[in-house]
Order: C-alpha cells, then sequence, then structure tokens
C-alpha cells in the first residue's frame, strides 16, 4: 500500500511533530473494535445505517498510537443510544487490496464514515484522541442540522475556536432549505450545521433577516459573514473560501490546526513564514497580514508558523533552523521559491518578484553521495539529470521513503535484481529518497514506493508489477535499450540523410 504525498497528508506530517497522542500497552486487547476482511466486509456494512472503519497497517507508528484510543472510544460508543460501531481493517494484507482501491486508501491510518449499509462514505477529519472521537461521532451519527430553538441552543452551537454555519429561514421548507439541509450533509463531516427560524437567537450578525441567509461564523478576520446564493454548488465554495483565515497560524495549540489542514488542502499557491513567535512577532505579523489582505485574491494563501512547533516542516522542505525568520513559497506541481532570513520590510517586495517571476525556484537535494558503489545505486536530487535523464542507460529508479515498511520489504530484492546486472553496463538500478529531496516535474510520485524505468532511448514508463525478484527483471528484459546500438542506430539515421 502506497502511502499518500498530497497535501493533506504533509498537513499530517507538519502537526505529527506537535501531536500528543500516547500509546498504551493494552493496545492489542481490542474488544469493542470490530475486525474485518475483504470475507466478511460487505456483510457487514450492510448491517449498518453508521459505522467507521479504520484502514491500518501494522507497521504503522501513527496506527499503533491511535490504537488504544480508537478501542476506548468503541467501548464508550458502544453504549450509545443507538450503539456507534467502529471497526478496522488490515489494508496492509495482500487479501485487503481491493478494498483499500475501492475506498482509496493512500495512507495510514485512514478513517471513513459509511453511511446506510455503505451507500454513502465520508471522511473522518475529527480527533485522534478516545474523548474527541466520542463527541465527534455523536455528532456526525446525529442530524446534520441541528435546529436552534433558543439563545442557549445557539451558544451551544456557535462556539469561540471554531467555524459553523447556520441556515436562517422563514420557514422549513421551500427550494433554498432543501439545498441548505443537503449541503449540510455533503459537508457534516467539516463544520457544524445549524438552521433556525429567528435570527435574534444568534449571537452575532444581523438580527433582522427578511429572506433565507446563510450566516458563517468564525473565530478569526471578520467573525461573522452572510451569503444568500443558495445554490449548493454557490454555497459550498462560499463556505471553503471564507473558512480559511487571511492568515493561518500553525503553533502547538491544537485549536489552530483544523486551519493548517485546510491552508494545504486549498489550491492555491502556498506562502509560509516560519519565525520565532517570541521574538519581534508584532511587526513580522502586521506585515504579513498586509501583504496576505493584498494577494489573497491572486490566489495566494498565507501560513505563519512558530518555530517551536514547525521543526517537521523544516524537515520536508530541507532547510535549516539558522536560515529563518524564512519564507517559502510552494506551488501545486511542488515547486518551492526560499527567503532566508527575511526581514518585515522584505516581505512584500519578494512576494511581488515572486509573482513577477522574478525569483529563482529552490531545489531540496541531499549530499551527493562521496561513494557509491552498491548494488543499487544512490540518486539524489543534484544527480537526477546526470544519473537518469543524461545516462544513456537504462535505469530502474526507486522512489522511496526512510520510514515506509513496503520500502524496507522491497530493498533486499532490489539488491538482487541489481547484482543480477551487475555484468550489464547498460543497467543501473537506482533508489531516490523522496522525502529528503524534490522529486520533479518527470515524475508522478504518489505513494511510496513508487518506480519507474527510463530507456537508454528516453522511454520513461511506471512499474506497477509484482514486487519480486523475477517479476522485476523480466520487465527490465522487456523494456530495456541497448545503450551502444542506440548510438550507433543515431548515427546511421544521420548518415542516411
Amino acid at each position: 500500500m502506497a502511502i499518500s504525498r498530497v497535501p493533506f497528508f504533509f498537513a499530517l506530517f507538519l502537526l505529527a511533530s506537535v501531536a500528543s497522542i500516547s500509546a498504551s500497552d493494552d493496545s492489542d486487547s481490542n474488544e469493542f473494535v470490530l475486525t474485518l476482511d475483504h470475507s466478511n466486509f460487505s456483510e457487514t456494512i450492510a448491517k449498518y445505517d453508521f459505522i467507521v472503519v479504520e484502514f491500518y497497517a501494522p507497521w504503522c507508528g501513527h496506527c499503533k498510537k491511535l490504537a488504544p484510543e480508537y478501542e476506548k472510544a468503541a467501548s464508550i460508543l458502544s453504549s450509545h443510544d443507538p450503539p456507534i460501531v467502529l471497526a478496522k481493517v488490515d489494508a496492509n494484507e495482500e487479501s485487503n487490496r481491493e478494498l483499500a482501491t475501492e475506498y482509496d486508501i493512500k495512507g495510514f491510518p485512514t478513517l471513513k464514515i459509511l453511511r446506510k449499509g455503505g451507500k454513502s462514505v465520508q471522511e473522518y477529519k475529527g480527533p485522534r484522541e478516545a474523548e474527541g472521537i466520542v463527541e465527534y461521532l455523536k455528532k456526525q451519527s446525529g442530524p446534520a442540522s441541528v435546529e436552534i430553538k433558543s439563545a442557549d441552543d445557539a451558544t451551544t452551537l456557535v462556539g469561540e475556536n471554531k467555524v459553523v454555519i447556520v441556515g436562517i429561514f422563514p420557514e422549513y421548507s421551500g427550494e433554498e432549505y432543501t439545498n441548505f439541509t443537503a449541503l449540510a450533509e455533503r459537508l457534516r463531516s467539516d463544520y457544524d450545521f445549524g438552521h433556525t427560524t429567528d435570527a435574534k437567537l444568534l449571537p452575532k450578525g444581523e438580527s433582522s433577516v427578511a429572506k433565507p441567509t446563510l450566516r458563517l461564523f468564525k473565530p478569526f478576520d471578520e467573525l461573522v459573514v452572510d451569503f444568500k446564493d443558495f445554490h449548493v454548488d454557490a454555497m459550498e465554495k462560499f463556505i471553503e473560501e471564507s473558512s480559511i483565515p487571511t492568515v493561518t497560524v500553525f503553533s502547538k495549540d491544537p485549536a489552530d490546526h483544523p486551519y493548517v489542514i485546510k491552508f494545504f488542502n486549498s489550491p492555491n499557491a502556498k506562502a509560509l513564514l516560519f519565525m520565532n513567535f517570541s521574538e519581534d512577532f508584532d511587526s513580522y505579523k502586521s506585515k504579513y497580514e498586509q501583504v496576505a489582505g493584498e494577494y489573497k485574491s491572486k490566489g495566494i494563501s498565507f501560513l505563519l508558523g512558530d518555530l517551536d512547533a514547525s521543526q517537521g516542516a523544516l524537515q520536508y522542505f530541507g532547510v535549516k533552523e539558522e536560515q529563518v525568520p524564512l519564507m517559502i513559497i510552494q506551488t501545486n506541481d511542488g515547486t518551492k521559491y526560499l527567503k532566508p532570513k527575511v526581514k518585515p520590510d522584505q516581505i512584500e517586495s519578494w512576494i511581488k518578484d515572486y509573482s513577477e517571476g522574478k525569483v529563482a525556484a529552490y531545489v531540496k537535494s541531499e549530499p551527493i553521495p562521496e561513494s557509491n558503489s552498491e548494488p543499487v545505486k544512490v540518486v539524489v536530487a543534484d544527480t537526477l539529470q546526470d544519473m537518469v535523464f543524461n545516462s544513456g542507460k537504462n535505469v530502474l529508479l526507486e522512489f522511496y521513503a526512510p520510514w515506509c515498511g513496503h520500502c524496507q520489504k522491497l530493498a533486499p530484492i532490489l539488491d538482487e535484481v541489481a547484482i543480477s546486472f551487475e555484468n550489464d553496463p547498460d543497467v543501473v538500478i537506482a533508489k531516490f529518497d523522496a522525502t529528503a529531496n524534490d522529486v520533479g516535474g518527470s515524475f508522478d510520485v504518489k505513494g511510496y514506493p513508487t518506480l519507474y524505468f527510463r530507456s537508454a532511448s528516453g522511454k520513461l514508463v511506471q512499474y506497477d508489477g509484482d514486487r519480486t525478484k523475477e517479476a522485476i527483471i523480466e520487465f527490465i528484459q522487456k523494456h530495456k535499450d541497448s545503450a551502444v546500438q542506440e548510438t550507433v542506430q543515431e548515427s546511421s539515421s544521420k548518415d542516411e540523410l
């Protein structure tokens, strides 16, 4: 099973450095979590109107940390009226691969909420500790939108640290109300929804509302925003755009983390300023917010990260702590731009230079190995062109992560493949640590391990066959070219011309 490298999981990678989930010794004593596999999955899911399924891998560290919390939550929720059932599937098991593919499992652990016997599937986007899991699933198992009948109901729903959407209607009927309920069902895993016929009950905003209004409450920027277009797609776009702060703050405060994930899921280019919040914070923040306000409409989202919470980010980008205050811009194709030791009065001019194409891209690379004599050669970003694209050889290149269990399993197999070709000067077996080097646009690496083969004549194809020595060797033999033959053929063609 491949591990996803899409922005959402990058956000989780950053948050992992400040996560506080702890494992306990009784993680194997599961009593309330149902164990499912390919033989009983469909039959079991069909029995429930609401069930939560965790797709996990036994070697995954985050899965191990989640296990006791998930079991504790399952125990508590078994007494809920009606009971809420939690289940799990070992997506690492070969026999469950089809299930993992069907449910688009790209990383571990992934939790899915299945409704109506599995006919409706939603991502679980709640907490990863028992108490939070319980509260989140109680809401998810209830109505998508709760009716607000009193000021106390409104106060309970509209908290100080979350985005809440309330529909205000003269009556609970008509196209606007129908579209609102459909929207609430679609986005219920992301936001809390409420509805009322009396705007005076709500804590903020205009209290006199004559026609259907969508009111969004948020703990940042303008705090309350109204919207009156009740087409479902228009409402969804409004909510997604309004629920991302002009500047997203990344710190150790868990209240920030949902907005960090939303920030990285945004389709915009992403500007990140990492600094020590205890040093000259106000001057940086005020200037950064000013620039963010100017460029928000130009397709750039902004994040301000505290150095103390951002060690994972520095590791991801391959930069060093002594480079902060550090500005980074990352585009959707993964291209990065850096401005180390940035000063407050340089922020605006650097963003302007970037937007005008005047800033050179940054490529993260490990040092070039002093010795590269092992059967499987090491490729880094700075040697990718020479060793793969300009080598004139047939190259099988593995993109891997050091922590990936499947990569570790594949390593000795690739060693055997490399040894089998050691007398063939036209074939190279190589590996590329995709967590420590920028991959570049020629390869579509969405999981680990990913293998590509580039022939001596320049044909690039992804390998998706069996991960056995025999299968890989057969593939290389079928697709390889002779570098010498290619040179002769090219010379012959030129002579004929």
